[in-house]
């Protein structure tokens, strides 16, 4: 079978005896260091896609893909609106809603929430919450009767629960003889719900929508929320509908009002990338002392070569194949490492706050309370291609030092 004589040399100095047992360490090294750099790098990755997947489930799951909403007072047409945006294209559900923030107490609690009336009938067509609900119902908010709906950590909070009588007080006043007295009403909780974000279970409740407009002295609604069928869309839909509406109405999607906290996370990713790719620079950088030491102790076989009449060219191709086989077999191992931690971290990471009774993500603290991990293998492409380039880019100047070396110099004291 047909070998270049290149690739037989290099393949011989790699998997060779050598002398200087040194040398074979910090090969072993520089495999290890790329292997544990690609390793990290992915599962951090991962995790970090992880985190922004639940995170946008979890937003996109109580906030809406597309608000309209008029730039003044309430929206008092907006049963025909709601007709006329239902059948636009990409759009699967609408439901209308009234927002205001208020005070809610119970005992000697008190504690600042928003106050969404929704159409419990409607409500499961824009959002998820129907889904977490912990106990009671969003069907038992019936106009009138004026029920309330609370999050989890907010009714832990005010120590109430189901059949409990909680009093919203809102900003709205109420002139009497006795002075200026804020306005409030005494409510029924009818049900608890946890979507497994603080942000929401401790600040937010849900009343019908007739009682939230009596509540807040709406003439109307707060707006309409869209949900659309692909979410990625929403900013070309949004527009869409805007430039249909006109300038009566104010058009918003989900990457307007969350903007800043994904660009955040997509910030965060950038920076954890480039801090972790210095672990793999660190194991390549290792390749190009490892090669140097390498062609040190081969000095004499190097001038054997040349003096058979191989060129400085081809000499240079042995060294770049020997540390090319290095670092294909670190990012081989990085990847294989990275992709089995990746598809088990939430298996492992609840097992280790087991075993040594932690808990790593703190729900009072962080939006998620456990370690997610979504691995995308066009990430492990990525980091895969270029810890092997840089493998590749490290082992020029080695070789080029082995292609200069000079036969007589090299042999004079053999």
């Amino acid at each position: 079978m047909f070998h270049p004589l290149e690739l037989f040399v290099g393949l011989r100095y790699t998997r060779a005896k050598r002398r200087n047992h040194f040398i074979s360490f910090i090969t072993l090294i520089s495999m290890l260091g790329i292997a544990l750099g690609v390793t990290a790098l992915i599962t951090v990755l991962s995790v970090m896609n992880g985190f922004e997947r639940e995170l946008q489930q979890r937003i996109l799951g109580m906030a809406s893909d597309v608000t309209i909403s008029p730039f003044e007072g309430g929206l008092r047409d907006w049963a025909s609106l709601e007709k006329r945006v239902a059948g636009a294209p990409g759009v699967t559900g609408v439901a209308p809603y009234v927002q205001g923030e208020a005070m809610v107490t119970a005992g000697r609690a008190v504690s600042g929430v928003l106050l969404q009336g929704i159409v419990p009938a409607q409500q499961g067509q824009v959002s998820d919450v129907g889904s977490h609900m912990v106990s009671g119902h969003l069907s038992a908010l019936k106009p009138g009767q004026f029920g309330i709906v609370l999050g989890r950590d907010l009714a832990a909070y005010l120590g109430v629960g189901p059949g409990d009588h909680v009093t919203v007080i809102t900003p709205d006043t109420t002139v009497t003889p006795a002075g200026i007295l804020p306005r409030f009403r005494r409510f029924t909780v009818v049900g608890v719900f946890s979507v497994g974000m603080y942000q929401y279970d401790r600040s937010m409740a849900f009343i019908d929508m007739q009682d939230a407009s009596r509540l807040f002295r709406l003439n109307g609604v707060t707006g309409l929320r869209l949900k659309l069928q692909h979410v990625m869309a929403a900013p070309q839909v949004a527009a869409s509908l805007s430039r249909q509406l006109g300038s009566k109405y104010w058009v918003s999607d989900w990457t307007q009002e969350n903007a800043n906290f994904f660009h955040a996370v997509k910030t965060e990713k950038t920076v954890m990338f480039v801090i972790l790719f210095l672990i793999v620079a660190v194991g390549v950088f290792n390749i190009v002392s490892t090669l140097v030491m390498v062609v040190t102790d081969k000095q004499s076989d190097i001038a054997i070569l040349r003096t058979l009449g191989l060129s400085p060219g081809r000499v240079m191709r042995i060294f770049m194949i020997q540390g090319t086989i290095i670092g294909f077999i670190g990012v081989l191992i990085g990847i294989l490492g990275g992709v089995m931690l990746s598809l088990n971290v939430e298996t492992i990471v609840p097992a280790i706050e087991k075993l040594f009774h932690v808990q790593f993500l703190s729900p009072k603290v962080y939006y998620i309370s456990q370690l997610p991990s979504h691995l995308e293998w066009r990430d492990v492409l990525h980091i895969g291609v270029i810890a092997f380039v840089l493998s590749i880019l490290a082992t020029i100047y080695p070789a080029w030092r082995a292609a200069r070396t000079q036969p007589a110099e090299a042999l004079r004291y053999d």
